[in-house]
């Protein structure tokens, strides 16, 4: 059967005809979801991050425990962490960056795939930590790479690097979420 200008006009009208009458309750109730490209993207997004295999100090520790058993990161589907950063989307800065290091971490940030997202987990990462006054530490990540979730600890317990990697999601899910630390600066 040849299909012909005619068919996909009737089939276009009786579309537009079928949702024209019908509000969203009415749609979802025929198993219709109505959202955008972004939106569904964005969901993907959440809910796969693909960390790069990357540590620095103590705080790798406790991120190589979050993969384990006990914790199981997993459940969340963020246990694929990536050797190489070309097929990773996420880098947790965990520990101090010396300036010797810096190009090195721009390097792999810079390698990575878009959309990539930087958690800074530990004091150190965050701001230098105890090694802040230091000719030889960067004083914080957020320096030379923008960001996305602050965990502080010395180090953080494998709980606040899941929270951590949750406000991730959250953020990812709905990218109008300011944090705490906007916020407080906004007001």
């Amino acid at each position: 059967m040849a299909v012909n200008e005619s068919m996909i006009d009737a089939l276009a009208a009786a579309r537009e005809e079928a949702f024209r009458d019908h509000d969203v309750e009415t749609l979802a109730k025929h198993n219709i979801v109505v959202t955008t490209i972004e939106k569904v993207l964005n969901w993907g997004r959440a809910h796969s991050f693909w960390p790069a295999t990357f540590g620095l100090a103590c705080c790798t520790i406790e991120m190589m425990a979050t993969a384990g058993a006990r914790y199981d990161l997993s459940r969340f589907g963020y246990e694929l962490f990536r050797a190489s950063p070309r097929q990773a989307d996420l880098i947790i800065i965990p520990g101090p960056v010396s300036w010797k290091l810096k190009p090195l971490v721009e390097r792999v940030y810079h390698q990575m795939a878009e959309p990539k997202y930087v958690i800074a987990m530990g004091n150190c990462a965050i701001s230098g930590g105890p090694f802040r006054d230091s000719y030889a530490v960067v004083p914080g990540a957020d320096s030379f790479l923008p960001v996305d979730v602050y965990i502080p600890g010395c180090p953080p317990r494998p709980e606040a690097l899941l929270h951590g990697l949750l406000q991730l999601r959250r953020k990812v899910l709905d990218p109008q979420v300011v944090s705490g630390v906007e916020a407080a600066e906004k007001s």
